[in-house]
């Protein structure tokens, strides 16, 4: 296991629909591993693989205590609405107000090919969609409204590396 170091807007990798895993092999378990470890960090809600570099659909989850990851998520429903303030480890030292679905389920598999169902409203809620969306090649920032993503990407010019 290994702590991996955060891919940050703009790197392309963030940008990139994630390949679906067709077969687990060592390197899908290390990817687990890894991924379980990194978001295993205080303020840490969740983070997809491309975050760490890795094109592949998959991420973590470390909500109220409670870490796990999914492989291959599919968002099967949402439902509800809530607005609030969303941050991402790709986007650091921005957090907006959000607009989400209140509730998520998301469908997957663990590495030994069981069904993995994770669903919840608020913050369990807002992870999930925020993790799928990265798997999709989307961050947050593409959620807001027009103005503060203006804003948003004014800040992150002029405060690149």
């Amino acid at each position: 296991m290994a702590m991996r170091e955060i891919r940050v807007v703009p790197d392309p990798v963030l940008r990139t629909p994630c390949d679906t895993i067709t077969t687990i092999t060592p390197a899908v378990r290390r990817l687990v591993d890894d991924l379980l470890e990194t978001v295993n960090d205080p303020g840490r809600a969740g983070l997809s693989a491309n975050q760490i570099g890795v094109s592949l659909r998959a991420f973590s989850y470390n909500i109220e205590g409670r870490i796990g990851y999914v492989l291959n998520p599919v968002m099967e429903c949402t439902s509800g609405e809530q607005y609030g303030e969303e941050g991402c480890l790709s986007v650091p030292g921005l957090w907006y107000k959000t607009r989400r679905a209140d509730y998520a389920r998301v469908r997957g598999i663990d590495v030994d090919g069981h069904e993995v169902v994770l669903e919840g409203h608020g913050l369990m809620g807002r992870m999930l969609q925020h993790e799928c969306d990265h798997l999709d090649g989307h961050v947050y920032l593409d959620r807001l409204e027009k103005e503060e993503r203006r804003e948003a990407l004014r800040y992150m010019r002029s405060h690149a590396r």
